[in-house]
């Protein structure tokens, strides 16, 4: 508890003076302190309890988002084909990176947009597609769904086709609908279906999960529009507002 005080107090400032005297006469032997002392001190004195915390929270915001920042600098981890489904052209002056997860209601809710912006613009707009399946939220279909998607990449041809539509399903993604929605798209089921046992597959998950989570995205869907964080569902007019800049 001691420990946690001090930490605290140093970013406090002026509210911390109280409890810097408390130690430091503790330290000299004026008076015994403990843990007990400490926490009873703390709880009769609410408003300072209450400006350490605020401090350290915004301390800890700050951080993060300078962690933000610097992640969203290094643009070529999102545009890693490790990673992401990437696509468009190299040198395109608009890019678009998104984080989904298959059973995400508002990934599917931005689909319209997402698609008909892309089948506008493939040829002219650096696209990133990005695994981020949330299990917490989804299930363990949301985890297999994101496997089966970056094997699906290995048929390269089909993949858009493919991802359109295990997006446009209703409901927890199945085996079945995967199969099926990967035949419609023209792929080797079987070859599929062995692509997704390959070790490889679970290694580019666990990294696609690790650069979202470094950059501070913790919900789907999440954009980022020339560069730009945008997390929730996307419309048309955002989209194109977003790439004017």
């Amino acid at each position: 508890m001691r420990a946690f005080v001090i930490t605290l107090a140093g970013a406090v400032g002026g509210a911390a003076l109280a409890v810097a005297v408390i130690l430091t006469m503790a330290d000299r032997g004026m008076m015994p302190i403990n843990d007990v002392q400490m926490q009873t001190f703390l709880m009769n004195r609410p408003e300072l309890a209450a400006a350490m915390l605020g401090r350290y929270q915004q301390q800890e915001e700050m951080k993060q988002k300078a962690q933000q920042t610097s992640a969203l600098m290094n643009k070529a981890a999102f545009f890693d084909p490790k990673i992401a489904f990437v696509t468009g052209p190299a040198d395109a002056k608009n890019t678009f990176v998104e984080f989904y997860d298959y059973d995400c209601p508002f990934c599917r809710a931005s689909l319209p947009a997402i698609r008909k912006f892309y089948e506008a613009n493939k040829d002219k707009v650096r696209f990133a597609f990005i695994e981020y399946p949330i299990e917490q939220l989804h299930g363990p279909s949301a985890i297999f769904a994101a496997k089966a998607s970056l094997a699906a990449r290995r048929q390269r041809e089909q993949y858009m086709d493919f991802h359109f539509a295990l997006l446009a399903e209703e409901g927890a993604i199945t085996e079945a609908m995967i199969y099926a929605n990967a035949a419609k798209a023209g792929m080797d089921v079987a070859k599929l279906k062995a692509d997704i046992q390959d070790p490889e597959i679970q290694k580019s998950l666990d990294a696609s999960i690790a650069l979202a989570r470094k950059t501070g995205i913790d919900g789907t869907p999440t954009f980022i529009l020339n560069g730009k964080l945008r997390p929730g569902m996307l419309e048309d007019a955002t989209i194109a507002e977003a790439m004017k800049s």
